[in-house]
């Protein structure tokens, strides 16, 4: 097993990091057959209730009390975020291996030993999950390839490598991860800046038992964002180039005018001016709206935005006494 920076080995082989968010009707399903497991050098299990407004807090905590493995139950005091909720639960992980996955059963138990064994007895550091057939909704499957081609553009990473939230990392990878404590975390982002030992596993995906996706247009949105504006200055340097493009696409205009000017015909009329002034109008407002996000992200993170607050954590020393 691998040992940690001052030399000692971890107390657990795997950790298993869940965020919970609605996840009341299939959480225990998922810890039970969790529990079933026996990877090499142990198995913990990690629930982050992420502010969910069902009863999914009740649940967790009962599955804490009963646990037959060690189970470690944290509560965020709001809603923050998948990204939020896993980096808390990284915090709080043991294990030499932390694999992160949903709380829906769409990643199916038997499947975790694979990624496991593929990412411990290969050497990664970081192992993702690619699905042969995605059983998601076809606009979220849409916004997932968008949200990967984006992340091919903007960030370090090899090229057609799929981004899942079913993934195992080393213990260096969380290790430097979790050194991250600004308010608008990208697991993603943060792991293609720590290493290049990456992979990539075909595995199993279900359709969800219960419910429906969490992830809304808005959230995908939100993720995107902070995908663009937290690990790339790509989005900086497009709005210098339309800016650049826009002017030299006046002064093309310019001196079309005053070449009309001179020849003695009257100008073009105020529908080309229109258009054009438009155009103009509307590239400043969104080169403005770019350097509001990164400015207003910069000072929501100097204003101290936290992370996420934690109001209580159940583990198995609590459980004990």
């Amino acid at each position: 097993m691998p040992t940690t920076a001052a030399g000692t080995t971890p107390p657990v082989g795997l950790s298993i990091v869940v965020p919970v968010y609605r996840g009341a009707a299939t959480v225990g399903t998922l810890v039970a057959e969790l529990s079933k497991l026996q990877p090499e050098g142990g198995i913990e299990i990690i629930l982050v209730n992420d502010g969910s407004p069902d009863n999914s807090g009740e649940v967790c905590r009962e599955l804490a009390r009963i646990a037959t493995v060690p189970l470690t139950y944290i509560e965020h005091a709001r809603n923050f975020g998948e990204h939020n909720a896993v980096m808390t639960g990284l915090r709080h992980a043991r294990g030499a291996y932390v694999i992160t996955m949903d709380d829906d059963l769409q990643n199916p138990p038997e499947e975790v030993l694979k990624l496991y064994d593929h990412c411990r007895l290969g050497g990664f550091d970081v192992v993702y999950t690619r699905y042969a057939v995605k059983e998601h909704e076809g606009w979220r499957n849409l916004g997932s390839r968008f949200a990967n081609w984006v992340a091919d553009q903007l960030m370090d990473k090899p090229k057609g490598l799929y981004l899942s939230s079913f993934r195992c990392m080393s213990a260096l990878a969380v290790r430097e991860v979790i050194k991250y404590r600004g308010p608008y975390p990208y697991v993603d982002g943060l792991l293609m800046q720590v290493t290049q030992r990456l992979d990539s596993i075909e595995v199993k995906h279900f359709a969800r038992a219960e419910g429906r996706s969490n992830y809304t247009m808005r959230r995908l949105i939100r993720l995107w964002l902070n995908l663009a504006t937290n690990f790339s200055v790509l989005p900086l340097r497009l709005a210098i180039i339309a800016g650049v493009a826009m002017g030299f696409l006046g002064l093309v205009a310019a001196c079309w005018v005053i070449m009309e000017a001179l020849l003695g015909e009257t100008p073009s009329g105020w529908a080309s001016l229109m258009t054009v002034t438009l155009l103009i109008a509307g590239v400043q407002f969104m080169i403005l709206g770019v350097l509001g996000e990164y400015v207003g992200r910069a000072f929501m993170s100097a204003n101290g935005k936290p992370q996420g607050v934690v109001r209580e954590v159940i583990g198995p020393a609590e459980r004990a006494s």
